[in-house]
């Protein structure tokens, strides 16, 4: 009995711990599977490229173009605009680049790689992010915030291929949704910035 009494603690304490993290596992189910209808732009907390969580509120009071990218696209050549769109535009505009290998499998490598790439045959300097899902079912919150009207209450598109573009004003709003075939560079771009 006495041996029974001393284990007590112990076996309450594994008890409340067992608990926690049960529960703790049901309210993480619970909130990424929770609408997004109530967020804005400004909720996203996403990695960079190197691993570095940041927030899109850092950007607030900058219009942001956001662009799925992928290194082995015919529209690949698209950086060099992006980039010329960076310099030139920098300090009104946050060009931010997500990879993605959702279209044709055309973004395999690792942020490392991708990161070289872009850097070697671009000169990127312009915030890119980690690998994620723009499409299906594991399409990462922010697109599927970018992508759902009902959420956004703007713009119900998705991309369709790679380097499709989604123009955020200073105030976190959709500004329009561009498809891959529209270059950085062009008056429809430019002329909204």
């Amino acid at each position: 009995m006495k041996n029974l009494l001393l284990r007590l603690p112990l076996v309450i304490l594994v008890c409340l711990f067992a608990i926690v993290y049960i529960s703790a596992g049901k309210i993480d189910r619970v909130t990424k599977n929770r609408s997004l209808t109530n967020l804005n732009i400004y909720d996203f907390k996403l990695k960079t490229i190197d691993g570095q969580e940041i927030s899109l509120s850092n950007f607030k009071g900058k219009k942001m173009l956001i662009v799925n990218v992928a290194s082995e696209c015919g529209y690949t050549p698209q950086y060099k605009n992006l980039q010329t769109l960076h310099e030139k535009y920098g300090n009104k505009l946050i060009i931010i680049g997500f990879p993605a290998n959702n279209f044709g499998a055309q973004e395999p490598g690792t942020s490392s790689e991708i990161k070289q790439f872009c850097t070697k045959n671009y000169g990127v300097t312009f915030q890119m992010m980690e690998k994620i899902s723009v499409k299906g079912e594991d399409v990462n919150p922010l697109y599927k915030w970018l992508s759902t009207k009902e959420d956004n209450k703007v713009c119900g598109d998705a991309p369709t291929w790679n380097f499709c573009k989604y123009l955020i004003s200073e105030k976190g709003e959709i500004i329009k949704f561009f498809n891959s075939k529209v270059d950085p560079l062009s008056n429809e771009v430019t002329s909204l910035l």
